[in-house]
């Protein structure tokens, strides 16, 4: 309990030794470790993610750690089958495993999988170098696109985006940070992706070479707001990238990170307190965690929230409909 408070009056320090067994009974269904799907070096789920284990490690005294993988498709199913306690998701790829259709275990149903709180947009953004003539997604026809690692949201949803837009682009995956390797090597003519802002693979490409980032043409926008409906309307702000000089029209997918049903109610109670109590400690780990807010859970509109997670967010004042109760 001393790992919680470092300083604390006399009074309280007497209140928290009187709930000393309570707290123990609690934890004596918690495992002793506790791993965190993240996703490949170079994005945001991979610092997010180490970050959050780090923080889960310290303040509740588990061995948390993060681990690599291809991302949110692999994440989902790491938490169905048990092999991860909790996984980094874009609703996205969650919807499609929820409801049998996972690329990466087609036909099973993940339905052991629920909510535990809202993370943060996802939004869709390339990169090319400055003298390739690459300035929208039209120009890649034909050119060398690398879409991150398969498996993950960007991998996963890029190639039908080009596909739905008519882009005959000659596709290949990789982690984030070997795919900005490629282009500034000149292996590849642009590199695809989809992550939290900002995309730490792009900052290290702005800092090492000269390159231009890119979103939607007004038509590509539109386009892909009325065929894809799990993706909502996204400004990247002006000044994301050094360079970066305008706003650009992008679409996003909202991030949760869930668990299995079976987790310990009260860690799974534990977990969410602490993430959604304490956001300024989140933005240390990344700035995407600015949305990383209660308010935010309304972005799910059909995985259900793990009891846990349900006992702090009614404790908190906020209301989780009837079919979202899992």
């Amino acid at each position: 309990m001393n790992m919680f408070i470092k300083t604390v009056s006399a009074t309280f320090v007497g209140a928290a030794l009187i709930a000393a067994p309570a707290l123990a009974q609690d934890r004596d269904d918690w495992p002793s470790e506790l791993t965190v799907g993240t996703a490949s070096q170079g994005g945001v789920y991979f610092v997010y993610g180490n970050g959050l284990a780090a923080f889960i490690g310290g303040e509740l005294g588990l061995s948390a750690s993060g681990e690599v993988t291809g991302g949110p498709v692999q994440n989902v199913t790491l938490v169905q089958t048990g092999e991860h306690d909790l996984g980094l998701v874009t609703m996205g790829p969650m919807f499609e495993a929820w409801t049998g259709e996972s690329e990466l275990a087609p036909g099973l149903e993940h339905t052991d999988v629920r909510a535990l709180f809202p993370m943060y947009e996802t939004p869709f953004q390339g990169i090319a170098l400055a003298g390739s003539g690459i300035e929208t997604l039209g120009d890649l026809d034909g050119r060398r696109v690398s879409v991150g690692p398969a498996g993950g949201t960007p991998g996963t949803y890029w190639p039908r985006i080009l596909d739905s837009l008519g882009v005959d682009a000659d596709v290949s995956y990789a982690g984030a940070s070997d795919a900005a390797g490629q282009l500034q090597d000149g292996l590849i003519d642009a590199f695809l992706f989809a992550a939290g802002l900002p995309i730490a693979a792009f900052s290290q490409l702005h800092a090492e070479a000269n390159v231009v980032t890119f979103g939607f043409t007004d038509e590509e926008h539109a386009h892909i707001l009325d065929n894809f409906p799990e993706v909502s309307d996204f400004t990247i702000p002006a000044g994301t990238y050094d360079g970066q000089e305008n706003d650009q029209d992008s679409v996003a997918m909202w991030n949760f990170a869930v668990v299995h049903q079976d987790m310990p109610e009260s860690l799974a109670y534990e977990i969410t307190k602490l993430v959604m109590e304490n956001n300024d400690r989140m933005m240390e780990i990344h700035a995407a965690a600015a949305a990383t807010l209660p308010e935010n859970y309304v972005n799910n509109s059909f995985l259900p929230f793990h009891p846990g997670s349900i006992r702090w967010f009614e404790e908190n004042g906020f209301e989780i409909p009837e079919d979202l109760r899992g």
